[in-house]
């Protein structure tokens, strides 16, 4: 079900060249993960930890922010662990997977809810895309945890978390907050003479990737 990430993404970059460019007074709206925009979401009540490039992308007069979080919406805050069990996020939304909490609590049914709650925000909000916090059971665009976080080894998979998935599949294009290249192309349109990124790359273009899944498409 998911597309290539470098075919993806430059789906993505197509798609907003023909978007009219941004302005103060009609700013592209942009769903952010809701830790992205600065908001005490995180799992711990943190928001995760300090995102220069999201700060900078939040504050710009041409975006007009959109913050949601999935997991705080189906779990509150602070909260455990959620991750996916037994496929991705499209798995969960079609049945085949599950989301458990590292205690083992199926919170499948409220972060489906969750997700699709984000679905209606982005659609009523008209959001140009999403930027989404990767590796998480919600957000997840390029990478997902494998089954449970809090093991001796961690395993990972190339996929998409649950909410991530329903913004897919409705037609939403999504970019993770470590798709440095991506991010640097629409930033060109939202702030057109402010610096650009220092060779930025996507994720899937990092060496911690290739080397995590060998197998994956090499681009």
């Amino acid at each position: 079900m998911t597309l290539d990430p470098a075919e993806r993404l430059a789906r993505l970059l197509e798609a907003a060249r023909g978007w009219p460019p941004p302005t103060l007074t009609t700013p592209w709206p942009v769903l952010f993960s809701g830790c992205l925009a600065g908001l005490r979401c995180g799992v711990d009540g943190s928001d995760n930890g300090p995102h220069p490039l999201m700060e900078r992308l939040r504050v710009l007069p041409t975006l007009r922010l959109v913050a949601f979080c999935p997991e705080d919406v189906a779990l509150g805050t602070p909260r455990g662990l959620p991750d996916l069990t037994g496929g991705d996020g499209f798995d969960v939304l079609d049945g085949r997977a599950r989301v458990l909490l590292d205690d083992g609590t199926d919170v499948t049914g409220p972060l489906v809810s969750a997700a699709e709650r984000m679905v209606d925000v982005a659609q009523r909000e008209a959001v140009r895309f999403a930027v989404l916090m990767d590796m998480s059971a919600a957000c997840g665009s390029q990478v997902i945890s494998d089954g449970p976080r809090l093991v001796a080894v961690r395993k990972y998979r190339v996929g998409f978390g649950v909410a991530a998935a329903a913004l897919f599949r409705a037609g939403i294009p999504v970019v993770a907050q470590r798709d440095h290249r991506t991010l640097d192309h629409l930033l060109q349109r939202l702030d057109p003479t402010g610096p650009r990124l220092d060779a930025p790359v996507d994720h899937h273009e990092r060496d911690w990737y290739r080397e995590a899944f060998p197998s994956a498409p090499k681009q």
